[in-house]
C-alpha cells in the first residue's frame, strides 16, 4: 500500500493557482486573502527551489541573543562539580552567587537548574514539606543568641572524637569550631569565654539539655550555668527530645560533616582542628546562605548592631535539699560538678535540716524548729566551708569583754 499523499500547503495552492488556472498576483492576492508582497515572495522561492522551497517554515529565530554561551554553560558544569568536590552546597542558588562574585552577573535559577538537569547533574528527590510548614525562628540582631552543641567524627584510625560548635543564631556566623577527645564542662566554659574575647559577649545562649550545658535535671546548677548568672546572660534550653529548637546547629551539623568527608581523614586531633580552620574560614566568607538572602555569615554578621547582656530575669538562684547531719557535724553539698563540704557544728549532729542554697551563701536550717543553725559563703575555690555564724558569734563576745 502506497503511503497517503501529503496535502499540499496554502502557499503550494498559491503557485499552482498561478501556474495551471491562469491568476495574476493581483486575482491571487485577493483570493487568498494575502498581500501581492507576499505573492511575489512566493514566486521567487518556487523559482529557487520548486514546490518543496514552499513548505512551511519554522518561525524560531536564527539566533537569540538572550541565549547562554557555550562559555558561561561549562562555567555551570564546572561549578557544580567542584563545589559537591569540595563538600559544598551545589545548588543553583549557590552557583549563582558565585558567578554573580565574579561576573557581577548570573543567568536566573531556573536557567541553571535546566542546564543542570540536562547535563544529567541533578538527582530527582521526593517532594519535600513546603517551607511554610515550619515556623522558624530567628534572632534580631547578632550576639542575641548563641547556639552550641557537640557533634561525633572519626580519625583516620576509627577513633572517635568530639567537635564543639558555637553559632550566632542571626546570622549563622560559625563563633568556634574545635576537636577534643570528649567534650567536658570546662571545655564547655573555656570555649564560651574564647568566643566572648573574640565577638563580644551575647544576651542570651540556646543549648540542649546535655549535663555540660545545663545540670537542672539533676538538681541545681553546674559551672557553665553559675558562669551565664555571673555575667547576666539569659540561658535557654531546648525542650527534651526536640531538637527542632536547636534546628540552625543541627542542620550547621550536617553541613559540617558533608565538608569533612571529602577531606583528607585526619590522623589526630591537630590535623583535623586544621581542617576545622579551613572549614570555618570557608563556611563564614566563602558560602552563601539562603536564609540571609545569599550573603555569607561574616557579611550578615558585620551588618547589623550587636546585642549585649541585660539583666537576666531570676537571676538569684534558690536550691532547697532535705539532709541530717553527719555525726561529725558536717554536711556535704555537690555545686558545679565539685563536692564541698560545711561545718555546721558538731553539737549540730544528727538533726534533720533543710540546706537553702542561693547565688551566694549556703543556710542551714532545723527542720523541728526553724532555727538557723549555720550559714556559709560560696567559695568555689575551696572544699571546706566554715560556719559563719560562729565567727559572727566569736567576734560578738570578744566585743563584750
Amino acid at each position: 500500500m502506497s503511503p497517503a499523499p501529503r496535502s499540499n500547503s496554502q502557499s503550494q495552492v498559491i503557485v499552482l493557482s498561478l501556474l495551471h488556472d491562469g491568476l495574476t498576483p493581483t486575482q491571487a492576492a485577493a483570493r487568498f486573502s494575502v498581500s501581492r508582497k507576499w505573492i511575489y515572495q512566493l514566486l521567487a522561492r518556487y523559482k529557487e527551489g520548486g514546490l518543496e522551497a514552499l513548505a512551511p517554515r519554522s518561525r524560531r529565530p536564527k539566533s537569540n541573543p538572550r541565549a547562554l554561551s557555550q562559555e558561561v554553560r561549562s562555567e555551570i558544569i564546572t561549578l557544580r562539580t567542584g563545589l559537591l568536590s569540595q563538600g559544598l552546597d551545589a545548588g543553583a542558588a549557590s552557583i549563582a552567587w558565585h558567578l554573580k562574585e565574579k561576573h557581577g552577573h548570573s543567568p536566573a535559577f531556573s536557567t541553571i537548574w535546566r542546564i543542570l538537569r540536562a547535563e544529567g547533574l541533578v538527582t530527582p528527590e521526593p517532594k519535600k514539606r513546603p517551607k511554610s510548614y515550619i515556623t522558624r525562628f530567628e534572632a534580631v540582631q547578632p550576639n542575641e543568641t548563641w547556639q552550641s552543641d557537640f557533634t561525633h567524627w572519626r580519625l583516620a584510625d576509627g577513633s572517635d572524637v568530639e567537635i564543639i560548635n558555637w553559632l550566632d543564631d542571626h546570622s549563622r556566623l560559625l563563633l568556634s569550631c574545635t576537636v577534643f577527645s570528649a567534650i567536658t564542662g570546662a571545655i564547655v566554659i573555656d570555649s564560651f569565654n574564647t568566643c566572648r574575647n573574640e565577638y563580644g559577649t551575647p544576651f542570651s545562649t540556646l543549648t540542649d539539655n546535655g549535663n555540660v550545658y545545663t545540670a537542672r535535671f539533676v538538681g541545681g546548677k553546674n559551672a557553665f550555668e553559675y558562669l551565664l548568672s555571673e555575667l547576666e546572660i539569659v540561658q535557654k534550653n531546648g525542650s527534651p527530645a526536640h531538637p527542632q529548637t536547636q534546628g540552625k546547629i543541627e542542620r550547621f551539623h550536617q553541613t559540617l560533616k558533608k565538608w569533612l568527608s571529602q577531606q583528607r581523614p585526619a590522623h589526630n586531633l591537630k590535623e583535623l582542628q586544621q581542617q576545622l580552620n579551613e572549614f570555618k574560614s570557608v563556611y563564614n566568607t566563602q558560602r552563601p546562605h539562603r536564609a540571609l538572602e545569599m550573603k555569607t555569615p561574616q557579611r550578615a554578621y558585620e551588618a547589623t548592631i550587636k546585642a549585649t547582656p541585660k539583666v537576666a530575669k531570676e537571676k538569684e538562684h534558690y536550691r532547697i535539699r532535705h539532709d541530717i547531719v553527719d555525726k561529725f557535724g558536717k554536711l556535704s553539698l555537690r555545686r558545679a560538678g565539685i563536692m564541698h563540704h560545711l561545718g555546721v557544728g558538731i553539737q549540730q549532729r544528727h538533726k534533720k535540716v533543710f540546706i537553702i542554697v542561693d547565688h551566694f551563701k549556703v543556710s542551714v536550717v532545723e527542720k523541728k524548729t526553724g532555727e538557723l543553725l549555720s550559714r556559709h559563703e560560696i567559695q568555689p575555690g575551696r572544699s571546706f566551708w566554715t560556719n559563719t555564724l560562729i565567727d559572727e558569734e566569736t567576734k560578738k563576745s570578744r566585743k563584750a569583754k
